[in-house]
């Protein structure tokens, strides 16, 4: 069933290429399933708000979609469009937490502003902070910790041996030399992912080398013609709306040092929905897989 399952995201990514003469590649929403237990159960909570990221998806395998009431914006999946948002950017808006009258508030380390989160935790509502993953490992304490926090430790359990029965995954027969890009065209954010990034996770799964990762210690560091010269990625990878913002694969070419590199000779190029290659939650297994077809497309 693996083998039709892979077989049929290559078929489905050989059609993503945004010019058919470049090595370019998108990998979106669409192309990528969740894993979602069968079972059903209830839970300590029922009128939650999610100003997590990841913890929406993970809500959602765990059968808990029901009781999600609202939703910060990075909470993308299709599946939630009709949910309400509460931030402004990222920004939590107070007063629309409070107006959908929850009985749990779900935030991590990133989620503010902090005195937004004071007032929710004023007007008698529970807050639990879950934690932040970075990393495919990181990723079981975040499902324990969702589990907990809405009651559902066992469904979290069986969705944990689920997730780590779909990460048993080949490597890839070569290993490709990766560099990330965090790129954010409209606010001149050009960033090499490093060790941490969370990129480095996702390429070690399938045996590709993170260039930046091998050298940069910390987990976004300064794009230069210089530090990126010296890396020589065969292929480049960022997220979709980065790649947008800098114009696109052409305009990604015009970035400092990238033409110069073995991918920008290439084009040897893969973008990926911003709201699944870093928030490591039910899809990620898939998107790994994803990933090993299109850098075995891509690479040199």
């Amino acid at each position: 069933m693996r083998k039709l399952l892979i077989i049929a995201l290559a078929m489905a990514l050989t059609g993503c290429s945004q010019n058919p003469s470049a090595r370019s590649i998108t990998i979106s929403q669409d192309q990528v399933r969740s894993i979602s237990l069968d079972i059903t159960g209830s839970f300590t909570a029922s009128r939650v708000v999610v100003l997590a990221n990841g913890v929406a998806e993970i809500m959602q395998s765990l059968n808990a979609q029901s009781i999600i009431v609202g939703r910060d914006i990075s909470s993308t999946e299709k599946s939630l469009e009709g949910i309400p948002i509460v931030s402004s950017g990222h920004q939590v808006l107070p007063e629309k937490v409070i107006a959908l009258k929850p009985d749990l508030v779900l935030i991590d380390a990133s989620t503010g502003p902090r005195s937004a989160i004071e007032t929710i935790k004023s007007a008698g509502i529970s807050v639990i902070e879950t934690p932040e993953s970075w990393s495919i490992k990181d990723l079981h304490v975040k499902v324990r910790a969702v589990g907990r926090a809405i009651g559902a430790q066992e469904q979290a359990e069986q969705l944990i041996q689920e997730l780590n029965t779909s990460l048993e995954i080949s490597s890839l027969k070569s290993s490709p030399r990766v560099a990330f890009l965090y790129l954010r065209g409209t606010s001149s954010i050009y960033l090499i992912g490093g060790q941490g990034s969370g990129a480095d996770s996702l390429l070690q799964a399938i045996g590709a080398i993170d260039v930046g990762a091998q050298s940069l210690d910390r987990p976004f560091n300064t794009l230069t013609a210089e530090s990126l010269a010296a890396l020589n990625p065969d292929v480049i990878l960022v997220m979709s709306k980065g790649l947008e913002s800098v114009g696109g694969v052409q305009g990604l070419l015009k970035l400092p040092g990238v033409a110069q590199t073995n991918a920008g000779k290439n084009s040897a190029v893969i973008d990926v929905d911003d709201s699944l290659l870093l928030s490591f939650g039910p899809r990620t297994p898939s998107l790994v897989e994803a990933l090993a077809v299109a850098l075995s497309k891509v690479a040199p």
